[in-house]
C-alpha cells in the first residue's frame, strides 16, 4: 500500500485546504467566505439564476446554499425573489452593491495565483485536467452507486 504522500487523493485534499486558506486570507478584507465568493463569481459571470441552478452549478446542497444566500441578502449583496409563474422557484440576482463588488474584487484571481506561486496563464492550464478529473470521478462514482 502506498504511503500518504504517494496518494493523489491526499495531494488533492491538501491542495484544496491550502487553496481555501489562501482565499480566506484574500477575502478577509471583504468579509466574505470562499463559498460566498463563488456565488458572487457565478452571478457576475452567468447572471441571475434560480437557487436550484446555482446549487447545481456550485455543487452546494440547499442546506448549505440557503443560509449562505440569506447572509449575502442581509448584507445587501444579493436579492432573492419567488417566480410569479411558479412560487416554488426562487431566483437570485445581484444588487447594485453586489455588482460594485466585482470591480472592488477584480484583483482576487491574481492574488490567489500569486499565493499559488504561479501566474494566471499557468493556473488556466491546470483547469482542463482538473475539470476532466472531476467529471470522470463523478461519472464513475454515480455508476458505482446505481
Amino acid at each position: 500500500m502506498a504511503g500518504i504522500d504517494d496518494m493523489v487523493c491526499f495531494a488533492l485534499y491538501s491542495a484544496s485546504r491550502a487553496t481555501t486558506a489562501a482565499y480566506r486570507s484574500v477575502l478577509g478584507p471583504f468579509d466574505l467566505t470562499y463559498p460566498q465568493y463563488l456565488v458572487l463569481v457565478a452571478l457576475w459571470t452567468e447572471g441571475s439564476q434560480s437557487v436550484g441552478n446555482l446549487g447545481e452549478r456550485l455543487m452546494l446542497d440547499s442546506g448549505t446554499l440557503s443560509p449562505l444566500l440569506r447572509r449575502l441578502e442581509v448584507r445587501g449583496v444579493v436579492e432573492r425573489t419567488r417566480r410569479a409563474a411558479d412560487e416554488r422557484v426562487v431566483d437570485v440576482a445581484l444588487t447594485p452593491r453586489g455588482q460594485a463588488l466585482r470591480q472592488q474584487m477584480s484583483q482576487v484571481p491574481e492574488q490567489i495565483a500569486a499565493c499559488m506561486g504561479i501566474d494566471l496563464a499557468t493556473a488556466r492550464t491546470l483547469l482542463p485536467a482538473l475539470q476532466e478529473y472531476t467529471r470522470t470521478l463523478q461519472a464513475r462514482t454515480e455508476a458505482l452507486a446505481s
